[in-house]
Parts: C-alpha cells; sequence; structure tokens
C-alpha cells in the first residue's frame, strides 16, 4: 500500500495492518490479468514486472513465481514493511525478486522500463489517482501494460448485518475519505486511465468480487478487524481491474 503502516518487530513476522493483506496472491488478486501475462510470457520468458504498493510482498512473490526467467521488481512507500517483503520471498524461495521503496507519484525507475506494471488496492488510498496511473504508464514500455485492481466500498455487504460490522465499514470508509483516498475508486477506475491519457480503446474493464466466509477467512478478517477494533463474520466487497497498453500502441 502507499499509506505508512506500523513496523514489525522482526521482518519474519506481519505488521497488524498486513494480516489481511498477506492472504492477497496473483492467483486470487489479480486473475483478470494472469492470461494476458501468460501469452506475454509465451512470447517473452523474460518479463519484467513492477508491483506498485507492495506491501508485504504476497501478490510479488506469487508474480515471481509466476515467470520465474523473468524479473518482478515491488516498490512501496513504507520503508518499514520492506523487511518483511523480503522475508516473504525468501520464505517461499523465490530469487527473481527485489524490493525497494519509491513512490507511485515518483517512480524510481527510467521511461520504458518494466513489461508489465501492476498496483492492487493501492489508488483507492490516494488523492490523484490518475496522476499515479500517468506515472506508471510512464515506466512501462511501449506494447506493455498497466493493470489496476481497486476495490468499492459501497458495494460491500455483510452478513449477519451486525452494528459493529457496519459501524467498521463506516470507519474504514471514512479513514479513507479523510486521508484523501477514493471508496469508490473501482468505479472511477475507467474515468481515472482517461484522464491519464489513455485512449478508450486500449482499456479493458473487468469486475470481481472478494470474500471472506470460510472458517479460515473469517478468522483472518476477525483478527484484522480485531486489532482495528471491531469484529467480524463475513463480507463481501466488489473489485474493478483495469488494463490498458501503454500510450501508442493498440
Amino acid at each position: 500500500m502507499e499509506q505508512d503502516q506500523t513496523p514489525s518487530k522482526k521482518p519474519g513476522h506481519p505488521p497488524a495492518q498486513a494480516i489481511l493483506h498477506e492472504v492477497r496472491t496473483a492467483e486470487n488478486s489479480a486473475v483478470y490479468l494472469l492470461p494476458k501475462l501468460q501469452s506475454m510470457k509465451e512470447s517473452n520468458p523474460r518479463l519484467t514486472l513492477l508491483d506498485v504498493g507492495a506491501g508485504s510482498g504476497t501478490i510479488s512473490v506469487s508474480f515471481a513465481k509466476l515467470i520465474p526467467d523473468g524479473q518482478v521488481t515491488g516498490v512501496d512507500l513504507n520503508h518499514n514493511i520492506l523487511p518483511r517483503a523480503r522475508a516473504v520471498a525468501e520464505m517461499a524461495g523465490v530469487k527473481n525478486i527485489e524490493f525497494q521503496q519509491g513512490s507511485v507519484y515518483k517512480l524510481p525507475f527510467a521511461d520504458e522500463t518494466f513489461d508489465v506494471t501492476f498496483c492492487h488496492q493501492v489508488l483507492v488510498h490516494i488523492g490523484n489517482p490518475w496522476d499515479a496511473l500517468r506515472e506508471m504508464l510512464r515506466v512501462t514500455k511501449q506494447g506493455g501494460i498497466v493493470a489496476a485492481r481497486e476495490g468499492d466500498y459501497e458495494t460491500e455487504c455483510v452478513w449477519p448485518e451486525l452494528p459493529g460490522l457496519h459501524k467498521f465499514h463506516k470507519l474504514m470508509a471514512g479513514r479513507m475519505s479523510i486521508g484523501g483516498g477514493t471508496p469508490t475508486a473501482g468505479r472511477q477506475l475507467f474515468s481515472w486511465a482517461l484522464k491519464a491519457g489513455v485512449e478508450w480503446s486500449q482499456i479493458t474493464l473487468t469486475y470481481s468480487t472478494s470474500s471472506y466466509h470460510t472458517p479460515s477467512e473469517r478468522k483472518i478478517c476477525c483478527k484484522f478487524r480485531y486489532l482495528t477494533n471491531s469484529v467480524s463474520r463475513s463480507c463481501d466487497y466488489g473489485s474493478n481491474g483495469c488494463v490498458f497498453c501503454s500510450p501508442g500502441v493498440m
């Protein structure tokens, strides 16, 4: 994520905010991108992929496994989370990956560095997401792709409809807005891409849901929400994915 987080006491243990984030993988958080990634890998096994707002790196690591002959770079504004990300990669035995500090508004890379530039649940937290997309486009090679998946808090539904769950939902959406983010980011991805300078014909939109309903999923979600002074039973919310070509490529 692009927001600051409390540092973990040990790199091998996730900070409280990362508990829920670390269930995320490319397989459950970037399904919309995987077919395109596979087709790109077939023509170029040495793909370079940038994960912006990589956090503790679980999605980055799963990407690295999917492109074993390629190279994955993860960046995050919060330098305190990077030791955890490196530990996650080490525990997974992944070598074709590196992590470094960087802001989505000013990525520390030259123009046209990566074949794929990706972010997940990053734009929802920041004030000028179109500028972030424009910067992601800058570091993406012509013929490459930029991919983003963002949630939409107004599509969240929970059961049972406990007062605590609704209170938590309002708290999180309110904190996001106060911090300059956009709780309805998912539905706005298309317009943000256009504002960043992407042509309509270069954009592919998808929609998916995230669900926490199995005992193990509820346990993780409860632990996260307990740490933020709430409880959880089951919840679903929608996310929109957006994939578009680098400028100048149809």
